[in-house]
């Protein structure tokens, strides 16, 4: 769960037996909440000052947020309506301010009367509710309050000190709610034992875990504040820290065979035959390999790179590696479409060398087989017996690679594509079928920031590609701004016109394919005049497809490609698409990762405000992928000041995919980049910012490293071993074992 220290009693108490049973089930079932530990670590996201109001101006839209505001003014209006046919309906409009802007607040029916007697003008109160849009105008309708009389012992007591706690909350649970259910916890937090060592506390001018507590809830002071993240910060980090170390160390003591290529066998065959030499990147990394590859214990490695910077590459001279000293080798790709691509692009690398035990084959040659879910039967049971039999040294395939039925000879290398697609079960699984654990490389096309694959892949070396090989074109990014200037977006089609004129291709992405049915339950509702205005539904293959055959690109080769195709007509479609037969390839992010056709030169990104940076640095890798210059043109129609075309910019102005995985980063929420990786499970990250807090993350690792070194068992420090158990909840235990 959470990185909760030390649940002794009375932190491992169930809040329903301290709050009630009513309270402690909207936190179970909207937080997370479950016990007094728990809700101790539900820190305030922000706090506001007594003599301060909130700013109004800078609200963020659909989101749940609390204002501290005074009301300016309060008028009733009665309205005819279908319940209310006669006048008889009533809408109360308070407006609040707090100096910087002011916000509408609305309550309707029997809900006026209340705010109507207590919301008179000049009151102060916290008010909490979802921030929507009406009349262009903000509004938060029947938000919750708290009135800030001052005065009565209870709201003195309540709100004492300076500093008014804002938690994060939710429409069934207020901000001040939880911050009362917090002061009746408060003083349990004295019991908080300690998971950090003295001397690493000492050492760092740490405040105790009690006072850090005691701290981020009460604050008087902002250097309150300031004491108890940093204190925080440093569990957060550090736990992780250990949890992953003691991971290394255990899987440095796992056995494994030794696979060292030899000096004429198959990868000196293949590198022989390179029509091109590999860049200093590709030579660096594969070195780091080579050497993991020929210790007695697993390999755990993190390929990261570019898009484009040639990881299959450098994935497969490692699986050539470890065929010539006798073991097979698995790639492990998240989709069909991918697998097959990457079997094509495999064969056609190896030419002769992938025909073993075939007519024609070379010397040294071994079999490439692929397996996925749809193959016809017969050619399953081929593949599975060459695997049985060792005849097949690679075997590319999907998620198919991890059924009971799948027997290797010798494994001892797993490659697995595109890390975040996999569930660690599913890689456990395949390194399961090992006599002894496999050698594991693990390759992801998005670049990770050095903090984060510290934080969420700890476990595993890290190797980087950051360098493009030789040949490769650079790629111009443009926002094409569909609403404000539609003569761009005509431009945008005769460029792709142009291309095709020059003998090249092109792909126009959507992010629906349009033949989705109305969810029944979604087409009841009524939706409030907000909503409809809100947003059209995203653009789609099949409806642009269209357009685009009858309209702009009549005339031109257009076909579609996405996920609810079937296997076979969807690789009949590449394979045109690759042998250059059809002009335009209209699809869904089914191309985003490896695939890899040289002569497609353009890339039309329609909504590419719907996509995250990071898909569009991926997307965008597919062209300018030959000799030629590549371009890639992103369609929007959001308004130029909004926070959606800022992002669009930031694509378009650089290829450094480590640089966009930064602003990504700071412009989502941590938990979604570790909960992607940390297979679901909820983040573990309250005040940690991964990308702010690099340093101590560093440090935190340094530490955690030397202590489990010195004391995997941690038997002097009961404090840390349960915090790790509370990190380590059976999910995340599995998680971290498996790896």
């Amino acid at each position: 769960m959470d990185l909760v220290p030390a649940l002794e009693e009375p932190l491992n108490q169930p809040l329903k037996s301290v709050l009630g049973p009513a309270t402690a089930k909207v936190m179970a079932e909207h937080l997370g909440l479950h016990t007094v530990g728990d809700l101790l670590h539900h820190y305030p996201r922000r706090y506001e000052e007594r003599g301060q109001l909130t700013h109004l101006a800078d609200l963020p839209m659909d989101e749940h947020v609390t204002v501290v505001a005074q009301v300016a003014d309060a008028r009733l209006h009665t309205f005819a309506s279908s319940r209310a046919p006669r006048g008889k309906g009533q809408r109360l409009e308070v407006t609040i301010t707090d100096g910087s802007g002011r916000l509408q607040l609305v309550f309707f029916g029997n809900g006026v009367h209340k705010p109507h007697k207590e919301l008179l003008p000049g009151t102060r109160a916290m008010f909490a509710g979802k921030v929507s849009v009406f009349n262009r105008r903000l509004q938060l309708a029947h938000p919750a309050y708290e009135l800030l009389r001052g005065d009565s012992e209870e709201t003195v007591e309540t709100w004492a000190g300076a500093l008014i706690p804002i938690y994060p909350a939710t429409a069934k649970l207020e901000s001040w709610k939880i911050g009362k259910a917090v002061q009746t916890v408060l003083p349990t937090a004295q019991q908080a034992v300690d998971p950090l060592p003295d001397s690493l506390r000492a050492g760092r001018g740490l405040v105790s875990l009690p006072e850090a507590l005691l701290k981020i809830h009460r604050p008087h002071t902002k250097a309150d504040i300031a004491d108890a993240r940093a204190r925080l910060k440093w569990d957060e980090a550090f736990v992780l820290q250990v949890a992953l170390a003691r991971r290394r160390y255990a899987d440095a003591q796992l056995p494994a065979i030794p696979r060292t290529p030899g000096p004429d066998g198959l990868l000196a065959a293949f590198d022989d035959r390179l029509p091109f030499t590999l860049t200093e990147g590709q030579q660096k990394v594969s070195k780091e390999i080579f050497d993991d590859l020929a210790t007695d214990h697993p390999m755990h490695r993190l390929l990261q790179g570019e898009v484009g910077s040639g990881k299959t590459m450098v994935a497969l001279r490692a699986m050539l590696a470890v065929v010539d000293a006798g073991g097979q080798a698995a790639m492990l790709a998240p989709t069909e479409v991918l697998a097959q691509q990457h079997h094509r692009s495999v064969t056609e690398m190896m030419g002769d060398l992938a025909q073993g035990g075939m007519l024609g084959g070379a010397e040294h040659a071994t079999k490439v087989v692929l397996l996925t879910g749809s193959m016809g039967t017969a050619a399953r049971r081929q593949a599975l017996l060459d695997l049985a039999t060792g005849e097949a040294g690679i075997v590319i395939g999907t998620h198919a690679l991890i059924e009971d039925k799948v027997q290797f000879h010798d494994l001892g290398l797993v490659v697995v594509d595109e890390q975040h697609r996999f569930g660690v079960e599913q890689r456990d699984a395949l390194r399961g079928k090992g006599k002894q654990p496999p050698h594991l490389l693990v390759m992801t096309a998005t670049p990770i920031p050095r903090t984060v694959a510290m934080t969420v892949f700890g476990d595993l070396e890290t190797s980087v590609l950051d360098q493009l090989p030789a040949g490769r074109s650079p790629i111009a990014s443009h926002v094409v701004p569909a609403a404000d200037k539609p003569h761009f977006l005509a431009r945008a089609w005769e460029r792709v016109r142009e291309e095709v004129a020059k003998g090249h291709q092109a792909y126009v992405v959507c992010p629906r394919i349009g033949d989705e049915e109305e969810d029944p339950k979604k087409a009841g509702k009524k939706k409030a005049p907000e909503d409809e205005a809100e947003k059209r539904p995203p653009l789609a293959v099949l409806d642009v497809a269209e357009h685009l055959r009858g309209g702009p690109l009549k005339g031109l080769g257009v076909e579609v490609l996405h996920g609810r195709m079937q296997p076979d007509d969807k690789d009949a479609v590449m394979r045109r698409f690759a042998a250059g037969d059809t002009d335009v390839l209209v699809a869904t992010t089914v191309i985003e990762v490896g695939v890899n056709v040289p002569n497609a030169t353009v890339m039309v990104i329609m909504d590419a405000d719907r996509f995250g940076v990071s898909q569009l640095h991926q997307l965008r890798g597919r062209v300018g992928r030959g000799s030629a210059p590549g371009l890639c043109l992103l369609v929007s129609e959001m308004p130029e000041a909004s926070a959606a075309r800022q992002r669009l910019n930031a694509v378009a102005s650089t290829l450094d995919g480590f640089e966009l995985s930064r602003i990504d980063l700071e412009q989502r929420r941590e938990g979604d980049v570790l909960g992607q990786a940390q297979s679901g499970a909820r983040s573990s990250l309250r005040v940690l910012a991964v990308i702010e807090d690099e340093e101590i993350i560093a440090e935190a690792r340094q530490e955690a490293m030397a202590l489990v070194e010195s004391d995997p068992e941690l038997t002097g420090l009961p404090g840390l071993r349960t915090a790790l158990d509370a990190l380590l909840d059976e999910e995340r235990e599995q998680y971290l074992e498996k790896g």
